[in-house]
Protein backbone atom coordinates (compact mmCIF):
# COMPACT_ATOMS: atom_id res chain seq x y z
CA UNK A 1 0.00 0.00 0.00
CA UNK A 2 1.49 3.34 -1.09
CA UNK A 3 1.59 6.45 1.08
CA UNK A 4 -1.13 8.00 -1.08
CA UNK A 5 -3.35 4.96 -0.55
CA UNK A 6 -2.83 5.29 3.19
CA UNK A 7 -3.90 8.95 3.07
CA UNK A 8 -6.94 8.07 0.96
CA UNK A 9 -7.97 5.65 3.72
CA UNK A 10 -7.20 7.88 6.70
CA UNK A 11 -8.37 11.37 5.70
CA UNK A 12 -12.05 10.68 4.81
CA UNK A 13 -12.51 8.43 7.85
CA UNK A 14 -10.87 10.94 10.19
CA UNK A 15 -13.13 13.74 8.93
CA UNK A 16 -16.13 11.44 9.26
CA UNK A 17 -15.41 10.67 12.94
CA UNK A 18 -14.31 14.21 13.81
CA UNK A 19 -17.49 16.03 12.68
CA UNK A 20 -19.54 15.28 15.85
CA UNK A 21 -16.54 16.21 18.00
CA UNK A 22 -16.08 19.51 16.18
CA UNK A 23 -19.72 20.52 16.65
CA UNK A 24 -19.68 19.69 20.35
CA UNK A 25 -16.26 21.24 20.97
CA UNK A 26 -17.43 24.52 19.42
CA UNK A 27 -20.29 24.53 21.92
CA UNK A 28 -17.78 23.98 24.70
CA UNK A 29 -15.66 26.88 23.45
CA UNK A 30 -18.62 29.27 23.52
CA UNK A 31 -19.72 28.20 27.00
CA UNK A 32 -16.27 28.30 28.55
CA UNK A 33 -15.31 31.54 26.83
CA UNK A 34 -18.22 33.08 28.73
CA UNK A 35 -16.86 31.73 32.01
CA UNK A 36 -19.11 28.67 32.46
CA UNK A 37 -17.43 25.26 32.66
CA UNK A 38 -19.45 22.72 30.69
CA UNK A 39 -18.65 19.20 31.79
CA UNK A 40 -22.13 18.32 30.54
CA UNK A 41 -21.14 18.11 26.87
CA UNK A 42 -21.44 14.33 27.05
CA UNK A 43 -25.00 14.60 28.33
CA UNK A 44 -25.91 17.15 25.65
CA UNK A 45 -24.63 14.76 23.00
CA UNK A 46 -26.66 11.94 24.54
CA UNK A 47 -29.79 14.08 24.46
CA UNK A 48 -29.15 15.09 20.84
CA UNK A 49 -28.56 11.47 19.81
CA UNK A 50 -31.71 10.25 21.56
CA UNK A 51 -34.00 12.96 20.16
CA UNK A 52 -32.66 12.67 16.60
CA UNK A 53 -33.04 8.89 16.51
CA UNK A 54 -36.58 8.96 17.92
CA UNK A 55 -37.62 11.73 15.51
CA UNK A 56 -36.02 9.88 12.61
CA UNK A 57 -37.81 6.62 13.40
CA UNK A 58 -41.14 8.37 13.95
CA UNK A 59 -41.23 10.66 10.91
CA UNK A 60 -39.07 8.90 8.29
CA UNK A 61 -42.05 8.08 6.08
CA UNK A 62 -43.55 11.55 6.52
CA UNK A 63 -40.56 13.69 5.58
CA UNK A 64 -38.53 11.31 3.40
CA UNK A 65 -35.04 12.54 2.55
CA UNK A 66 -35.49 15.67 4.69
CA UNK A 67 -35.78 13.51 7.81
CA UNK A 68 -32.10 13.51 8.91
CA UNK A 69 -31.85 17.31 8.59
CA UNK A 70 -35.10 17.85 10.47
CA UNK A 71 -33.92 15.34 13.10
CA UNK A 72 -30.80 17.42 13.62
CA UNK A 73 -32.78 20.64 14.00
CA UNK A 74 -35.17 19.12 16.54
CA UNK A 75 -32.23 17.64 18.47
CA UNK A 76 -30.58 21.07 18.61
CA UNK A 77 -33.76 22.68 19.96
CA UNK A 78 -34.34 20.04 22.63
CA UNK A 79 -30.68 19.96 23.72
CA UNK A 80 -30.57 23.77 23.97
CA UNK A 81 -33.65 23.67 26.22
CA UNK A 82 -32.06 20.87 28.24
CA UNK A 83 -28.89 22.97 28.68
CA UNK A 84 -31.00 25.58 30.46
CA UNK A 85 -30.80 23.31 33.52
CA UNK A 86 -27.05 23.84 33.57
CA UNK A 87 -27.44 27.57 32.96
CA UNK A 88 -29.95 28.02 35.78
CA UNK A 89 -27.85 26.01 38.23
CA UNK A 90 -24.50 27.54 37.29
CA UNK A 91 -25.40 31.15 36.50
CA UNK A 92 -28.53 31.97 38.47
CA UNK A 93 -28.06 29.72 41.52
CA UNK A 94 -24.25 29.91 41.35
CA UNK A 95 -23.91 26.17 41.96
CA UNK A 96 -20.64 24.35 41.41
CA UNK A 97 -20.35 24.20 37.62
CA UNK A 98 -18.51 20.88 37.54
CA UNK A 99 -21.13 19.18 39.72
CA UNK A 100 -23.92 20.68 37.61
CA UNK A 101 -22.31 19.39 34.43
CA UNK A 102 -21.88 15.89 35.86
CA UNK A 103 -25.55 15.92 36.87
CA UNK A 104 -26.48 16.86 33.29
CA UNK A 105 -24.55 13.83 32.03
CA UNK A 106 -26.33 11.40 34.35
CA UNK A 107 -29.74 12.99 33.83
CA UNK A 108 -29.54 12.91 30.03
CA UNK A 109 -28.55 9.26 29.91
CA UNK A 110 -31.20 8.34 32.47
CA UNK A 111 -33.96 10.12 30.58
CA UNK A 112 -32.87 8.64 27.26
CA UNK A 113 -32.72 5.06 28.51
CA UNK A 114 -35.96 5.35 30.49
CA UNK A 115 -37.94 6.67 27.53
CA UNK A 116 -36.33 4.16 25.18
CA UNK A 117 -37.49 1.28 27.36
CA UNK A 118 -40.94 2.84 27.69
CA UNK A 119 -41.43 3.43 23.98
CA UNK A 120 -39.56 0.50 22.43
CA UNK A 121 -39.84 -2.15 25.20
CA UNK A 122 -36.12 -2.77 25.18
CA UNK A 123 -32.82 -1.08 25.96
CA UNK A 124 -32.20 0.30 22.49
CA UNK A 125 -34.10 1.65 19.53
CA UNK A 126 -34.37 0.16 16.07
CA UNK A 127 -31.89 1.25 13.39
CA UNK A 128 -32.76 4.53 11.72
CA UNK A 129 -34.07 4.28 8.17
CA UNK A 130 -33.07 7.77 7.02
CA UNK A 131 -29.47 8.43 8.11
CA UNK A 132 -26.96 10.71 6.43
CA UNK A 133 -25.28 9.11 3.43
CA UNK A 134 -21.88 9.78 1.90
CA UNK A 135 -21.82 11.34 -1.55
CA UNK A 136 -19.33 12.30 -4.22
CA UNK A 137 -19.08 16.05 -4.66
CA UNK A 138 -19.49 16.86 -8.38
CA UNK A 139 -16.43 18.23 -10.17
CA UNK A 140 -14.34 18.42 -6.97
CA UNK A 141 -14.25 14.62 -6.64
CA UNK A 142 -12.59 14.43 -10.08
CA UNK A 143 -9.59 16.53 -9.03
CA UNK A 144 -6.43 14.39 -9.07
CA UNK A 145 -5.13 13.22 -5.68
CA UNK A 146 -7.18 15.51 -3.39
CA UNK A 147 -10.44 14.58 -5.10
CA UNK A 148 -10.31 11.00 -3.81
CA UNK A 149 -9.02 12.18 -0.46
CA UNK A 150 -11.48 14.93 0.41
CA UNK A 151 -14.44 14.91 -1.95
CA UNK A 152 -15.25 11.29 -2.86
CA UNK A 153 -17.59 9.44 -0.50
CA UNK A 154 -17.79 12.54 1.70
CA UNK A 155 -20.41 13.41 4.30
CA UNK A 156 -22.00 16.85 4.18
CA UNK A 157 -21.78 16.97 7.97
CA UNK A 158 -17.97 16.90 7.85
CA UNK A 159 -17.78 20.05 5.76
CA UNK A 160 -20.59 21.69 7.70
CA UNK A 161 -18.51 21.18 10.86
CA UNK A 162 -15.46 22.85 9.33
CA UNK A 163 -17.56 25.72 7.98
CA UNK A 164 -19.22 26.21 11.36
CA UNK A 165 -15.81 26.35 13.08
CA UNK A 166 -14.84 29.23 10.79
CA UNK A 167 -18.16 30.97 11.47
CA UNK A 168 -17.75 30.62 15.25
CA UNK A 169 -14.20 31.99 14.98
CA UNK A 170 -15.48 35.00 13.03
CA UNK A 171 -18.32 35.65 15.48
CA UNK A 172 -16.09 35.24 18.52
CA UNK A 173 -13.22 37.43 17.35
CA UNK A 174 -14.64 39.77 14.71
CA UNK A 175 -18.03 40.85 16.08
CA UNK A 176 -19.24 42.92 19.03
CA UNK A 177 -21.21 39.93 20.30
CA UNK A 178 -18.02 37.86 20.44
CA UNK A 179 -16.19 40.67 22.23
CA UNK A 180 -18.92 40.84 24.88
CA UNK A 181 -18.90 37.07 25.27
CA UNK A 182 -15.15 36.98 25.79
CA UNK A 183 -15.31 39.95 28.15
CA UNK A 184 -17.68 38.23 30.58
CA UNK A 185 -15.37 35.23 30.61
CA UNK A 186 -12.24 37.27 31.28
CA UNK A 187 -13.43 40.03 33.61
CA UNK A 188 -17.17 39.98 34.29
CA UNK A 189 -17.05 42.97 36.65
CA UNK A 190 -15.42 45.16 34.00
CA UNK A 191 -17.94 43.93 31.45
CA UNK A 192 -20.80 44.70 33.83
CA UNK A 193 -19.41 48.17 34.45
CA UNK A 194 -19.48 48.78 30.69
CA UNK A 195 -23.15 47.86 30.45
CA UNK A 196 -22.86 44.21 29.42
CA UNK A 197 -25.43 41.94 31.02
CA UNK A 198 -23.18 39.16 32.32
CA UNK A 199 -26.05 36.81 33.22
CA UNK A 200 -27.70 37.14 29.83
CA UNK A 201 -24.45 36.58 27.93
CA UNK A 202 -23.67 33.47 29.95
CA UNK A 203 -27.17 32.12 29.43
CA UNK A 204 -26.84 32.65 25.67
CA UNK A 205 -23.45 30.92 25.62
CA UNK A 206 -24.69 27.88 27.56
CA UNK A 207 -27.80 27.59 25.37
CA UNK A 208 -25.64 27.77 22.24
CA UNK A 209 -23.39 25.07 23.67
CA UNK A 210 -26.51 22.97 24.21
CA UNK A 211 -27.59 23.44 20.60
CA UNK A 212 -24.14 22.55 19.28
CA UNK A 213 -23.81 19.61 21.67
CA UNK A 214 -27.18 18.34 20.46
CA UNK A 215 -26.00 18.82 16.90
CA UNK A 216 -22.87 16.79 17.60
CA UNK A 217 -24.83 13.99 19.25
CA UNK A 218 -27.41 13.85 16.47
CA UNK A 219 -24.75 13.76 13.75
CA UNK A 220 -22.95 10.97 15.58
CA UNK A 221 -26.18 8.99 15.89
CA UNK A 222 -27.22 9.48 12.26
CA UNK A 223 -23.83 8.83 10.66
CA UNK A 224 -22.01 6.39 12.94
CA UNK A 225 -24.22 4.70 15.56
CA UNK A 226 -27.50 4.53 13.58
CA UNK A 227 -29.53 3.83 16.74
CA UNK A 228 -29.73 4.87 20.39
CA UNK A 229 -28.67 2.81 23.41
CA UNK A 230 -26.61 3.25 26.57
CA UNK A 231 -23.44 2.96 24.49
CA UNK A 232 -24.31 5.26 21.59
CA UNK A 233 -22.37 8.15 23.09
CA UNK A 234 -19.46 6.65 24.99
CA UNK A 235 -16.90 9.31 25.80
CA UNK A 236 -17.27 11.52 22.72
CA UNK A 237 -18.48 14.43 24.87
CA UNK A 238 -15.39 14.19 27.04
CA UNK A 239 -13.20 14.02 23.95
CA UNK A 240 -14.88 17.22 22.78
CA UNK A 241 -14.16 18.84 26.13
CA UNK A 242 -10.56 17.71 25.80
CA UNK A 243 -10.49 19.27 22.32
CA UNK A 244 -11.62 22.58 23.85
CA UNK A 245 -8.69 22.53 26.27
CA UNK A 246 -6.21 21.08 23.77
CA UNK A 247 -7.28 23.78 21.30
CA UNK A 248 -6.77 26.48 23.97
CA UNK A 249 -10.38 27.65 23.93
CA UNK A 250 -10.06 28.77 20.32
CA UNK A 251 -12.63 27.59 17.71
CA UNK A 252 -10.04 26.69 15.09
CA UNK A 253 -7.75 25.13 17.68
CA UNK A 254 -10.67 23.05 18.97
CA UNK A 255 -11.45 21.99 15.40
CA UNK A 256 -7.86 20.86 14.87
CA UNK A 257 -7.86 18.93 18.15
CA UNK A 258 -11.21 17.33 17.26
CA UNK A 259 -9.82 16.21 13.91
CA UNK A 260 -6.85 14.70 15.75
CA UNK A 261 -9.18 12.79 18.09
CA UNK A 262 -11.33 11.82 15.10
CA UNK A 263 -8.23 10.38 13.48
CA UNK A 264 -7.57 8.38 16.65
CA UNK A 265 -11.13 7.02 16.54
CA UNK A 266 -10.75 6.10 12.89
CA UNK A 267 -7.81 3.84 13.71
CA UNK A 268 -10.17 1.31 15.27
CA UNK A 269 -11.93 1.02 11.91
CA UNK A 270 -9.14 1.22 9.35
CA UNK A 271 -6.11 0.30 11.48
CA UNK A 272 -6.14 -3.36 10.41
CA UNK A 273 -5.81 -2.31 6.77
CA UNK A 274 -2.75 -0.13 7.35
CA UNK A 275 0.68 -1.79 6.97
CA UNK A 276 2.11 -0.32 10.18
CA UNK A 277 -0.90 -1.26 12.32
CA UNK A 278 -2.18 -4.51 10.82
CA UNK A 279 -0.44 -6.62 13.49
CA UNK A 280 -1.57 -4.45 16.40
CA UNK A 281 -4.30 -6.16 18.50
CA UNK A 282 -7.73 -4.66 17.91
CA UNK A 283 -8.20 -3.82 21.58
CA UNK A 284 -5.28 -1.38 21.45
CA UNK A 285 -6.79 0.40 18.46
CA UNK A 286 -10.13 0.64 20.30
CA UNK A 287 -8.57 2.33 23.33
CA UNK A 288 -6.28 4.57 21.25
CA UNK A 289 -8.67 7.60 21.21
CA UNK A 290 -8.95 7.62 25.00
CA UNK A 291 -5.23 7.14 25.57
CA UNK A 292 -4.38 9.92 23.13
CA UNK A 293 -6.94 12.16 24.84
CA UNK A 294 -5.25 11.63 28.20
CA UNK A 295 -1.78 12.15 26.76
CA UNK A 296 -2.86 15.32 24.97
CA UNK A 297 -4.32 16.80 28.14
CA UNK A 298 -1.36 15.71 30.26
CA UNK A 299 1.00 17.39 27.83
CA UNK A 300 -0.89 20.60 27.17
CA UNK A 301 -3.22 21.44 30.03
CA UNK A 302 -0.42 23.05 32.03
CA UNK A 303 0.40 25.38 29.15
CA UNK A 304 -3.16 26.15 28.10
CA UNK A 305 -4.40 29.42 29.58
CA UNK A 306 -8.13 29.30 30.24
CA UNK A 307 -10.44 32.35 30.42
CA UNK A 308 -9.63 34.08 33.71
CA UNK A 309 -13.18 33.94 35.11
CA UNK A 310 -13.82 30.35 34.02
CA UNK A 311 -15.75 28.53 36.73
CA UNK A 312 -16.30 31.65 38.84
CA UNK A 313 -19.94 32.63 39.45
CA UNK A 314 -20.49 36.36 39.14
CA UNK A 315 -22.22 38.30 41.86
CA UNK A 316 -23.08 41.84 40.79
CA UNK A 317 -20.99 44.35 42.65
CA UNK A 318 -18.34 41.82 43.72
CA UNK A 319 -14.73 41.85 42.63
Amino acid sequence: MSFLDVLNSIVPTALFFSAPLIFTALGGVLSERSGVINIGLEGLMVMGAFVSVVFNLTFAETFGNLTPWLSVIVAMIVASIFSLLHAVASVSFRADQVVSGVAINFLALGIGLFLTKQWYDRGQTAMVTKPFYSKNIPILSDIPIIGNMFFKGAYATSYLAILLAIIVWFVLFKTSFGLRLRAVGEHPMAADTNGINVTRMRYIAVILSGALGGLGGSVYALTIAMDFSHATISGQGFMSLAAVIFGKWHPLGAMGAAIFFGFAQSLSVIGSSLPLLKNVPQVYLLIAPYVLTILALAGFIGRAESPKALGSPYVKGSR
